[in-house]
């Protein structure tokens, strides 16, 4: 028997905005950027009513299944857009506009992730620029259970590791030269922890504008 939905035990940080001062980087936090109520919903309708699918990747020339489950929605005047790819949904649209509200930013793209339990994750990376171009703006949405987000720089060894929990309904920033200087992870754990969803909003390519 089940006591509790996972929504009741989830975490709303309470560190408010922070900025973090780091070299080379632009980054932002706000915890409680969505309500826990609002959370709540976006969670629920996401974990289950998402198309989410196994993303292949390749690693020392081999191809292996990535440990989380993926979904991709952009708009159709991108660059390289399939023609065929899912409709954004209400939800999605509405977060997409709160987002573009707080930052001023118009974005075209998101990469959902659904970390299903402990045993997801993903490794040590800097994001691919092919399609966003150098020193991409990524705007990141949490909901579920609250993770661990660390950041290393690329170059400098004597700046420590950056730990940043992210809560149910919080909202990071990366903006600048962070990712052309910074890699970050989200490692697996062994606690036994629900599903997060991530959304990371992007700028991608668009198609040139005809008369």
């Amino acid at each position: 028997m089940t006591l509790f939905d996972d929504t009741d035990l989830f975490f709303q940080g309470t560190a408010g905005r922070k900025v973090f001062g780091l070299p080379d980087s632009e980054l932002m936090l706000i915890d409680g950027f969505f309500s826990k109520e609002v959370a709540d919903r976006y969670y629920d309708i996401l974990l289950h009513q998402t198309k989410w699918k196994e993303y292949q990747m390749e690693i020392y020339d081999k191809t292996v299944t990535a440990p989380r489950m993926v979904s991709w929605y952009e708009d159709k005047g991108n660059v390289g857009a399939d023609p065929d790819g899912p409709e954004w949904t209400s939800e999605l649209l509405a977060i997409r506009r709160k987002v573009e509200e707080e930052t001023g930013l118009d974005f075209n793209s998101v990469l959902l992730n659904l970390y299903r339990n402990g045993n997801d994750g993903v490794a040590w990376h800097s994001d691919r620029e092919h399609k966003t171009g150098k020193n991409p703006i990524i705007a990141s949405v949490t909901f579920g259970e609250t993770r661990m987000f660390r950041l290393r720089h690329k170059f400098r060894k004597d700046i420590p590791q950056v730990e940043i929990p992210l809560h149910h309904g919080s909202f990071l920033l990366m903006a600048g030269a962070t990712n052309s200087f910074w890699q970050h992870q989200v490692p697996k754990t062994a606690r036994d922890v629900r599903p997060r969803i991530n959304l990371t909003f992007r700028q991608t390519r668009r198609l040139p504008a005809t008369d």
